[in-house]
């Protein structure tokens, strides 16, 4: 048994590293504290990367990966986390919505659809939540309703991340009203062009731009673009959902702002001596780090367990994600714990520190608990489908 990485895999990681530092202008600080010209850019990043087979490299060959070792993957995902995920929103693409269609799509579906993703091509969008829908997300009213070769397609979803710029949409849908609500479910791949699709941004108190709420009216679709079976989507979404809470590393950004505590504790003097001498601050910082090793090896262990091409199921990846989550909001609670007042300085003030990102951060993870399901559902989830306990 290895407890260190390969010469093979470090040197992987050195080049992927080198590579984005010297590809991201200066100016760049993270997807969400860019601005503008960072949620622009993270299109153009990706297209950089697929032309180096980085974006989509453990994918199959046939849909434009290069059959590369998932721990490749793995350290890829982790350079993007602590860069502030450059991908942007095509972090979805690659994470979740590309593996569901491999393991759902028909040969057309994957042909069009993957092959575009692998180019950095296209950004995609999910149209899941609803206004009287979101943990509860069988409870969906957005219809299909099928019509000759088409579908007709009226509702609305809402927090639909990225859709006022995506191309393509990642779509639930109810085909049958009369069948248990787990059961009259479908999945649409629908481009965000056709008529009847309208968009409307919403304001959240993370400063963010990107969410929106999205209407279909009398949206007509090809049969061609339902992903897998009829009435079958609730299978499609759970896989779904379970590629995206084992696929991102989030672990890694939480590191980046333990590392800036320790940077700003060390070098600002309170009292007799720097902010780190504080023995009470010291044993926050270092359970900060433990539990961001502990988070480190929990997606170590799921990785090692899709490597072998085994699958961890919603009980190890609910795990994962609410240990994640957790993580992010404790250290983004150190961060402004150490920082005080100054740390509440925004993006836009010249002075604030580390140009504000930890205070956008803190204000951002709240959403944490609650994106792709919230923390009380991913704790049912491991005491229903891990420990196996009655509901």
């Amino acid at each position: 048994m290895e407890f260190s990485w390969s010469e093979e895999d470090l040197a992987f990681r050195r080049e992927a590293d080198a590579f984005v530092k010297e590809t991201l202008p200066p100016w760049w600080t993270g997807q969400y504290t860019s601005g503008e010209r960072g949620r622009v850019y993270t299109k153009e990043f990706c297209q950089k990367l697929g032309e180096r087979g980085l974006l989509t490299m453990a994918w199959p060959k046939e849909y434009g990966g290069s059959d590369a070792p998932i721990w490749n993957q793995v350290h890829f995902k982790e350079i993007m986390a602590a860069y502030g995920e450059p991908r942007g929103p095509q972090y979805m693409n690659l994470n979740w919505i590309g593996p569901s269609i491999m393991l759902f799509g028909t040969e057309e579906q994957k042909s069009y659809h993957l092959g575009r993703m692998s180019k950095g091509d296209v950004i995609w969008c999910q149209g899941f939540s609803e206004p009287d829908a979101g943990s509860d997300l069988a409870s969906l009213k957005t219809r299909a309703v099928e019509d000759g070769d088409d579908y007709v397609i009226n509702g609305q979803k809402v927090w639909t991340s990225n859709a006022e710029r995506a191309e393509v949409c990642f779509l639930l849908a109810r085909t049958d009203p009369d069948a248990p609500k787990h059961r009259g479910i479908s999945v649409f791949l629908i481009d965000m062009d056709t008529p009847g699709v309208t968009v409307r941004k919403i304001k959240s108190m993370s400063g963010w731009g990107g969410l929106n709420e999205v209407f279909f009216d009398d949206v007509r679709v090809p049969r061609s673009t339902m992903l897998g079976e009829k009435n079958a989507g609730w299978s499609v979404i759970t896989a779904a959902l379970n590629f995206e809470r084992i696929g991102q590393p989030r672990y890694e950004a939480s590191k980046i702002v333990i590392d800036k505590v320790i940077k700003y504790a060390t070098t600002t003097s309170h009292g007799d001596g720097p902010l780190s001498k504080d023995p009470v601050l010291r044993q926050k910082i270092a359970q900060a780090y433990v539990r961001y090793r502990a988070a480190r090896v929990l997606t170590y262990r799921l990785a090692s367990i899709v490597a072998k091409g085994d699958d961890p199921g919603p009980g190890e990846s609910s795990m994962n994600r609410i240990h994640q989550i957790q993580l992010s909001q404790h250290t983004a609670d150190l961060s402004m714990e150490i920082l005080g007042l100054y740390g509440r300085l925004q993006t836009d003030v010249p002075d604030a520190p580390f140009l504000g990102v930890l205070e956008h951060d803190w204000r951002w993870c709240v959403a944490s608990t609650i994106a792709a399901g919230t923390l009380e559902i991913q704790k049912e989830q491991v005491a229903v489908r891990g420990l196996g306990l009655p509901r």
